[in-house]
């Protein structure tokens, strides 16, 4: 395996593109706390509050296992990134380890599939907090509520990074705050019967309705492959890095308490589901976060989760617009997008980028709304493009493993000294690597997420066909 990974990374760093030192600098003004609750907003998303019952439909109660085993890679991944980046912190750090220690082609790939994943899954986004304002304003237009959301989350952008930093922190907090009330109410229904007459629902619940494994084998893989979907985002701590205060103790700080707290609330808030409802009967429960706070006697419940999933939708294309311009950014000052993107504005944030990738969220919400009014069969075409964004956003991750192979290699002296240090090097990465490939596969055999992963695999094919004949143009010209 070693051979084999060494033959991979046959780019030598004395081919790298030379990066100018006058690159424009942005502004390291957001806290460690902000850069906390960014990463949870980014891996905390509307799939946990509405889509939990999705995953527990293909293994049953066994899912709380799978929300753990998929917990186990990202750690391995947010530690191998972590570890890259208290050597060398920048702005779209797992892009920039993976031209430098893997190859231009993975840098490359990395930021375009993270800008295509953050469209997609901001124009999402934006179409889902237009059906959640319908609950209190039925006859609200879905275009005009659209278009003030849109406005609203780039003016945060455009003001600086500070001010979306705020923004974030906040709209992560409520999901938290929710999910850890739902938790401790859970165990009291649990423990203490609270809201169930004094009668404890204990554990039952978790075999007594056809075994704990009831998708078998295949199930749980399948399950597996939308709670990676659930936890992409988390790398959202790498491009923040590049604007927070004091990035080297930031990230140690941020990398342990945030994988542990999105652990606990995954796993914590998936346990408490499967154990006080039947895994078989959550189809008709509805959402099991408004059921959970009923059950307990908060008959405000549907209006609190609905104001929950709202800002879970707002901070979805919230943090998609802020990951996806600084890569922007960084592909135009690598000659790889149009030069406008490279500028930054006075507030010493990259505006053109952030009005680009605000432009192209536009651009699918109106063609989303239009393909709504005039065709159900297309409209459904776009619950599969918002799938396919599943797979590109797995690339991060892969080049993350990689990338940290090599840099451990190139850098022995300074890993001495090391104080965050991934644990089982190489092991653990070759272990997680393989384990994505597994679940990738398995989306492939599933059926329900077939179609969305060929997409997303020919959106990426296309990109690296557009980068060879791009570069190859440009040696041609060279000659």
């Amino acid at each position: 395996m070693n051979e084999f990974c060494h033959g991979l990374f046959f780019w030598r760093k004395g081919k790298m593109k030379q990066k100018p030192d006058n690159l424009p600098k942005l502004q390291r003004s957001m806290t460690a706390g902000q850069m906390e609750m960014i990463s949870l907003g980014g891996a905390i998303g509307v799939g946990l509050f509405l889509g939990s019952a999705s995953t527990i439909k293909w293994t049953g109660p066994s899912v709380i296992l799978a929300y753990m085993f998929v917990g186990v890679l990202l750690y391995i991944v947010m530690r191998a990134l972590g570890e890259m980046i208290y050597i060398n912190p920048s702005t779209g750090s797992f892009a920039d380890y993976a031209s430098e220690y893997v190859h231009p082609l993975a840098g490359y790939l990395a930021k375009w599939a993270n800008i295509f994943e953050y469209v997609v899954v901001g124009m999402s986004e934006v179409v889902a907090a237009t059906e959640y304002l319908k609950y209190w304003w039925l006859n609200a237009n879905p275009f005009i509520t659209g278009m003030i959301i849109i406005v609203f989350l780039v003016l945060a952008n455009l003001a600086s990074a500070k001010a979306y930093g705020s923004l974030e922190f906040w709209f992560a907090m409520i999901k938290v705050i929710t999910i850890i009330l739902m938790i401790l109410l859970g165990f009291m229904v649990i423990f203490f019967g609270f809201g169930n007459g004094g009668h404890p629902v204990g554990f039952s619940n978790l075999w007594i309705h056809g075994g704990f494994f009831t998708g078998g084998f295949k199930g749980f893989f399948f399950s597996m492959s939308i709670i990676v979907g659930s936890y992409q985002g988390i790398e959202l701590l790498g491009i923040s890095a590049g604007e927070v205060a004091d990035p080297q103790n930031a990230v140690v700080k941020s990398v342990k308490s945030v994988l542990f707290r999105i652990l606990i609330f995954y796993v914590g808030a998936i346990f408490v589901i499967v154990t006080i409802y039947p895994w078989n009967h959550l189809s008709a429960v509805g959402s099991p976060f408004v059921s959970t706070f009923a059950k307990v006697g908060i008959t405000a419940a549907a209006s609190i989760i609905n104001f929950v999933v709202l800002t879970a939708a707002l901070s979805g294309a919230n943090s998609g617009i802020y990951s996806s311009s600084r890569m922007l950014f960084k592909l135009a000052h690598e000659g790889d997008a149009p030069k406008i993107f490279g500028h930054l504005s006075k507030r010493v944030v990259p505006g053109a980028a952030i009005l680009g990738i605000s432009g192209g969220i536009l651009i699918g919400f109106l063609i989303n709304i239009l393909t709504a009014i005039y065709s159900k069969s297309v409209s459904n075409m776009f619950v599969v493009v918002f799938s396919s964004s599943v797979l590109p956003g797995m690339i991060p991750w892969f080049v993350i493993l990689l990338a940290e192979l090599r840099f451990r290699r190139e850098n022995q002296e300074l890993m001495t000294s090391h104080p965050f240090k991934l644990p089982f090097y190489p092991y653990s990465n070759y272990f997680a690597f393989i384990m994505l490939i597994i679940i990738v596969v398995f989306m492939f055999i599933n059926p329900d997420t077939r179609i969305s992963v060929i997409v997303g695999a020919l959106v990426l094919i296309i990109a690296a066909l557009v980068y060879l004949i791009r570069h190859r143009n440009a040696k041609f010209k060279q000659d």
